[in-house]
């Protein structure tokens, strides 16, 4: 009992399938988003109250949707950025849901994935929004910036396009810089420096890229989370990169199955959770090593990865757990969502102790 517990504090089900679910900051409530039975997509607005979650709001829109982000908008606004199954971009205001504040056909095929940065944060530069498609495709968008990106990642002309899975925003620690890491079917990780415009560091996992996130956005690049096909996780070192092998990292296997997704915890960068295909949340330790650096014989400096400890896992259902978000406000609360057309708030307990 001196572990932290995973406790599912409340769960719903639904008549359709859900593939990701945001907390809304500053507020008791979180969106859930999905594909109707009919190829419709549908967002609803639940809510906790005593004894359960309330379905508070739910829209139904033409296009599935399959991820959301409220990582580019300021607390005052929590605009709900959100990408479907035909490409299209649209940025929603959650107290009316009729029609979108922005949209953009940003994609040729579904958007896999979305991220937002310089929203919550300041000082951390301007709001954009990444997105990653099955059309090969990665890019950055300005609200502010009516119908084109501001910045696109493709392969070149005739080159071959992968499946892109997974996207997520670093290094926003001051107004000029940033990156986008990009993870692919192939295995493939791709590092882009926005501030210069160029490919800043790649690398192959050997397994489909299912997730990726940097424990915090807006500092320094710290630690960067992939998530994989084959049960594997690995976790990056990102303050040293060493000219030829690159970031030093540590890899793990687990939930026997695919590892759909990773999050940090927002209150404490070095704890993590990891969402399985079999229906398993599992919850990490990163342990720093005594010396982050050493010299190479050449005198370069390399990173030295540290390594995991598993404080807890716990099995939900026997689907994929394919969402996954901690409350940024409350220390320990979290919604997922899972293939079982479910979704569950937890708690998790204990984690002040690893402040």
């Amino acid at each position: 009992m001196e572990k932290p517990q995973i406790i599912c504090h409340a769960d719903k089900s639904t008549n359709f399938s859900i593939f990701d679910t945001r907390w809304i900051p500053c507020s008791p409530k979180f969106v859930v988003l999905g594909s109707m039975p009919n190829g419709t997509g549908i967002i609803q607005l639940y809510e906790i109250s005593e004894g359960g979650i309330t379905v508070i709001k739910e829209v139904q829109k033409s296009k599935s949707f399959k991820c959301g982000s409220f990582g580019a908008s300021s607390l005052r606004d929590r605009q709900l950025a959100t990408g479907d199954f035909e490409g299209n971009l649209n940025i929603w205001n959650v107290e009316d849901l009729s029609t979108p504040v922005y949209s953009a056909g940003a994609h040729k095929e579904i958007i896999n994935s979305i991220d937002g940065v310089g929203g919550c944060s300041l000082g951390c530069g301007a709001p954009e929004i990444v997105t990653g498609s099955r059309d090969g495709s990665v890019k950055v968008w300005d609200p502010r910036q009516k119908g084109r990106p501001v910045a696109t990642m493709e392969p070149a002309e005739g080159s071959e396009r992968r499946d892109c899975w997974a996207v997520t925003f670093g290094n926003s620690y001051n107004s000029e810089e940033r990156v986008v890491c990009a993870g692919y079917d192939n295995g493939d990780i791709k590092l882009f420096d926005l501030r210069t415009m160029m490919l800043r560091w790649e690398k192959n996992v050997k397994n489909g890229v299912c997730g990726l996130e940097f424990d915090r956005k807006d500092i320094k690049m710290n630690k960067l989370l992939v998530t994989t096909l084959e049960s594997k996780l690995h976790v990056f070192d990102m303050r040293t990169q060493h000219p030829k092998k690159g970031f030093a990292s540590v890899t793990e296997k687990a939930h026997s199955s695919t590892v759909w997704a990773g999050r940090h915890l927002p209150q404490n960068r070095d704890l993590f959770v990891t969402c399985g295909g079999a229906g398993s949340i599992c919850l990490w330790k990163y342990c720093y090593p005594s010396k982050r650096t050493r010299e190479e014989a050449d005198g370069t400096e390399a990173g030295v990865a540290g390594s995991l400890e598993m404080l807890q896992n716990m099995s939900l259902t026997s689907q994929p757990v394919c969402g996954f978000d901690w409350s940024p406000d409350k220390l320990g609360l979290a919604v997922c969502c899972s293939l079982d057309q479910t979704v569950r708030v937890l708690v998790v307990t204990r984690l002040a102790r690893f402040s």
